[in-house]
């Protein structure tokens, strides 16, 4: 890693510096040297561990209504709409044909209705259900004519052995499968709903194909650049058609991402730019239909609302309706008439429509998303005034705040305008820090943490804003690009009472808390670069676009392998824009909440979270302003001696300090 612009050593120096451990129990350590890892991973831990939970919970359940149930939410964790809305055809048959209903619209929205999963009646499935794996020697109605299967996949999908169907393949599950009997009321009802759905299916991909026919050559090409473009510059995500899936997440790549480098020859999209339309699959079609709507509607970040389910048009014609009618609830703003119907052409018209109302809306209401951690789903939602709650806990920032800086007024709004009025003081010393920029963030987090009942908050932004207002003014975009994660900061504070969640190792808080800091400063470094122009540096530079809309995730502790180490399990994350020079850096800082346990956050807290962000933001821009007028100011603080000290209460480690218990902890 580099060193920041003026601050030169040499290489030999610069090597040996990389050598070295910077997790703060080991500082002064060579990285690796230690004769066993402080912790080992835990089998259960994170998603493997979830999915085992979960089949065990469905195995225990006696009906099967009750099973489909705890699989369909993942026992709680997601949504079951999401899984529903997994299903390839067959299984959305199956499924509708046990349920004894008809979706007429194909959304599965409502999953409130395996009734018909429970035996007898009309198109339910008759006889006695063979739970477990013990087809043999179960009693099976003699009306029986076929019996299926329902498991779990490694991947979390729902799996369904459909009529006709060869068994599931207990290598692809996590623990066995429950049998489910079909009588023929039952199997005739799966054939009319599999022709039904089949029928629809080819009419939507006919429908697809004419769109992209009509789009031409180039503007097929244009659309397909758009998606990589997608893949490559947003979030994890995985999608599917049928049994095709598509993902720029980890092992099977299939799109441009972290594994697939662009114009790789194995990712799906940049395949299709110089093939012919009539060779494309129907798959393929729709993919590149659907991923296009979705980004017209809001960007890229709206493909991650699809995260986890079939990517169809009648899928995307739910989502879609969904965010009209949230947008459509906004006193004050009019509502976009709904698509006359899911034809590719209609459903066009109405996600440009919704792009431009997401505007209006966004000045009248606060936009959030809801991560489902489990499935890396996301939901859009318009959130509510903010209530008592949110107040409250805006108001404890702001009391400790006035007790602590030198500003006043009631309110996070007052206080910002009293800063707003006289800023110098960000550049000039204050209390232990060199700035007062850095006392403000760090203030402003420490308050956060127990207003927000958090287990860590935290806080992150650039290190040298001089270097940055001067990059900027030479448009030296390279040398931005360039810097790496130390150029960045982030203050992370967690409470006294989280090192219960690291075996009461004060030590291990620390650790986590510097991990916690190292990953918020690569994802500074991640999101910079979004803001540049389109410069060939720029374009070549690993980043994805800056995130402007706060979060609430649920069991984030699944996947992401920093988060399961550290018990990341409910959190908010409020990103905001800062002028820096006349220039609009999108999530250039955030303030971020976590509990590693307890009670999920919710919305009233994304709503506080985001005004006390707001606060942290207008003094970056104030601290940029005085830059931009020759003022000096550097964040020095926060680094790994720093979270050491801060959450310790002691100096800088010793080489090699113990990071296990910590019988100094209470």
């Amino acid at each position: 890693m580099k060193e920041p612009v003026g601050r030169q050593e040499s290489r030999r120096a610069a090597n040996a510096r990389k050598r070295m451990s910077r997790r703060p129990s080991r500082l002064g350590t060579p990285a690796g040297s230690t004769a066993k890892p402080d912790r080992v991973a835990d089998p259960d831990a994170g998603f493997p561990g979830l999915l085992r939970q979960v089949w065990r919970r469905a195995e225990r359940t006696e009906d099967l209504r009750a099973a489909l149930d705890v699989l369909l939410t993942l026992d709680g964790h997601v949504p079951a709409d999401v899984q529903l809305r997994a299903l390839n055809s067959a299984q959305e048959a199956a499924l509708t044909a046990l349920r004894g209903a008809d979706d007429a619209d194909g959304s599965l929205d409502a999953c409130d209705a395996c009734d018909a999963c429970d035996a007898g009646g009309a198109g339910g499935a008759g006889g006695a259900e063979t739970p477990g794996d013990g087809a043999a020697g179960a009693a099976v109605a003699a009306d029986v004519v076929f019996v299926g299967e329902v498991g779990l996949a490694a991947n979390g999908r729902v799996a369904l052995r459909v009529p006709g169907g060869r068994p599931l393949d207990p290598r692809d599950l996590v623990g066995g499968v429950r049998r489910v009997p079909y009588d023929r009321a039952a199997l005739d009802a799966y054939r009319r709903e599999l022709g039904r759905v089949r029928e629809r299916n080819a009419a939507r991909a006919a429908d697809c194909r004419a769109w992209l026919a009509g789009q031409g050559t180039e503007g097929r090409r244009a659309l397909l650049d758009q998606a990589l473009e997608a893949a490559v510059r947003t979030a994890p995500f995985v999608l599917y058609q049928e049994d095709t899936q598509y993902t720029n997440f980890r092992e099977r790549n299939t799109l441009t991402g972290k594994t697939l480098w662009p114009g790789h020859p194995d990712c799906a999209l940049g395949a299709l730019r110089d093939l012919p339309l009539d060779l494309w699959t129907d798959q393929d079609t729709q993919l590149v239909v659907c991923l296009t709507l979705l980004i017209r509607s809001a960007g890229f970040g709206r493909v991650e609302e699809a995260n986890g389910t079939q990517l169809t048009v009648d899928h995307v014609a739910y989502t879609l309706e969904r965010v009209r009618r949230a947008y459509a609830a906004v006193p004050g703003v009019a509502p976009v008439p709904a698509a006359a119907s899911h034809r590719v052409a209609d459903l066009d018209r109405l996600a440009v429509a919704l792009r431009e109302r997401r505007i209006e809306v966004s000045g009248h209401a606060q936009l959030y998303r809801e991560i489902h951690g489990a499935l890396m789903h996301k939901v859009e939602r318009v959130a509510a005034a903010p209530g008592p709650a949110a107040r409250a806990r805006e108001d404890a920032v702001a009391a400790h705040l006035r007790a602590r800086l030198p500003l006043s007024g009631r309110t996070l709004a007052d206080l910002g305008r009293d800063l707003a009025a006289a800023p110098g003081w960000l550049a000039a010393p204050h209390g232990a820090f060199g700035t007062g920029l850095e006392s403000l963030v760090h203030e402003t987090v420490t308050a956060s943490a127990d207003a927000f009942g958090a287990d860590f908050a935290m806080s992150r932004g650039m290190r040298s804003l001089p270097d940055l207002v001067r990059a900027l003014r030479g448009e030296n975009w390279a040398a931005i690009c360039d810097w790496d994660i130390t150029h960045f900061f982030c203050c992370v504070v967690p409470r006294p009472e989280a090192a219960a969640h690291f075996g009461g190792s004060r030590a291990a808080l620390a650790d986590a808390a510097w991990a916690m800091s190292s990953r918020m400063s690569y994802n500074s470094w991640h999101f910079v670069a979004g803001n540049l122009p389109r410069e060939p540096e720029v374009v070549a530079r690993d980043h994805f676009v800056p995130p402007v809309i706060p979060d609430v995730a649920y069991f984030s502790d699944q996947h992401h392998h920093g988060h399961v180490n550290n018990n990341v399990r409910f959190s908010v994350r409020s990103p905001q824009s800062v002028e820096v020079d006349g220039r609009r850096f999108d999530g250039f800082m955030d303030l971020r909440l976590l509990r590693c346990a307890g009670e999920p956050f919710g919305e009233q807290d994304v709503l506080a979270a985001h005004r006390v962000s707001g606060f942290v933001a207008r003094a970056t821009s104030l601290a940029a302003a005085l830059v931009a007028a020759g003022t000096g100011l550097e964040v020095t603080a926060f680094d790994s001696d720093w979270h050491w000290t801060a959450v310790t209460g002691t100096g800088p480690a010793a080489p090699g300090a113990l990071a296990g218990p910590d019988r100094r902890a209470s």
